[in-house]
């Protein structure tokens, strides 16, 4: 029996050192499958950006509350409509900015969910001004008025509070978020009005100034970070922002960022 035994072992080790010299047929085993490697994305992360942008401004009615305010109960108003006239209209503008961002996600698989909050301090908006003169006769009178008008908005602060979506591939994560646009803004608005009636020629005029007017919105955009090294990252990005302000404005801006994700 102990001679079997022996004889057994011997074969083992001796078929075990074969294998060990027979050369690796990779083929024999099956390819590797590789897949791509998916960042971690999940934790919380900050970082600074810089943006360039366009701010789109729609000025028409942005000063007949003064107008209404001056010619309230006289004859031009009522034979003219002076409040209602279209003196000013739309116009566009170019500005740029520098902030930061902070914010978490929220991560499974390839899927990517977060929130965050995102700041810019620039010059965003513009001003425009305009004229416009009727006159009638009504009554054996006649009834005239020019309106001038100028207003103008600079929106010096935007941020906005966001949820995000992004799906991780390699070391991208594309995305796109909406939110809660917030603001401040420096709003000047002025108005004269030249009338003649039966009684003469006269002039009223008046004005209103906001300064750091609290202005409110919504948010939307897509964007890109991009892992470079542990944690460091780099944005690309663009947003839209539609704020309810006297003077109707709307942001977008392209950003460019680098972040760290603890």
């Amino acid at each position: 029996m102990r001679r079997v035994v022996v004889a057994a072992a011997v074969g083992v080790m001796a078929q075990t050192a074969y294998a060990a010299d027979m050369p690796d047929y990779g083929p024999l085993r099956g390819a590797l499958v590789e897949t791509p490697r998916v960042i971690n994305w999940e934790g919380f992360y900050v970082g600074g950006q810089g943006g360039y942008g366009t701010s789109d401004m729609d000025f028409t009615n942005s000063t007949q509350g003064i107008v209404s305010n001056l010619l309230v109960n006289t004859a031009v108003q009522g034979a003219l409509g002076v409040s209602s006239w279209p003196v000013l209209g739309k116009s566009s503008s170019h500005g740029q900015g520098w902030g930061g961002f902070v914010g978490y996600n929220a991560q499974w698989d390839d899927v990517v969910l977060g929130i965050e909050a995102n700041y810019m301090h620039g010059n965003f908006g513009g001003s425009t001004s305009g004229s416009m003169a009727r006159q009638i006769s009504s009554g054996g009178v006649n009834y005239g008025a020019i309106y001038g008008a100028s207003a103008g908005i600079n929106v010096h602060d935007v941020g906005s509070a966001r949820l995000r979506a992004g799906y991780a591939f390699g070391s991208f994560l594309p995305y796109a978020f909406g939110g809660v646009a917030l603001g401040q803004a420096d709003i000047v608005q002025s108005a004269s009005v030249i009338g003649t009636d039966a009684g003469g020629t006269w002039v009223l005029s008046g004005s209103q100034v906001q300064n750091s007017h609290f202005i409110y919105g919504y948010s939307g955009g897509v964007g890109m970070d991009m892992m470079l090294y542990r944690g460091l990252f780099v944005r690309a990005e663009w947003e839209y922002q539609k704020f309810a302000a006297p003077i109707n404005t709307a942001v977008s801006t392209v950003r460019g960022g680098i972040g760290y994700k603890f």
